[in-house]
């Protein structure tokens, strides 16, 4: 099961999403969070805090679990 994350924009990005799906609480942390742990997008682990996420992408961070982007 996982959790939609609603964007009105056409895509955002991964380090703006970890904190809309607050996994971290500011966007300062996202480096230290990617550094730290795997993050996979649609399956293929992605580190890069400016990767663009779009509608329909999964991203599941072992731990604090799987999202789908809607």
């Amino acid at each position: 099961m996982s959790q939609e994350v609603k964007i009105d924009t056409e895509f955002i990005t991964l380090g703006q999403f970890l904190k809309l799906a607050d996994v971290i609480q500011s966007g300062g942390m996202a480096k230290w969070f990617l550094s730290e742990h795997g993050v996979f997008i649609n399956g293929e682990q992605d580190q890069r805090r400016g990767r663009k996420l779009r509608s329909g992408d999964v991203i599941a961070i072992p731990g604090f679990g799987k999202f789908r982007i809607q």
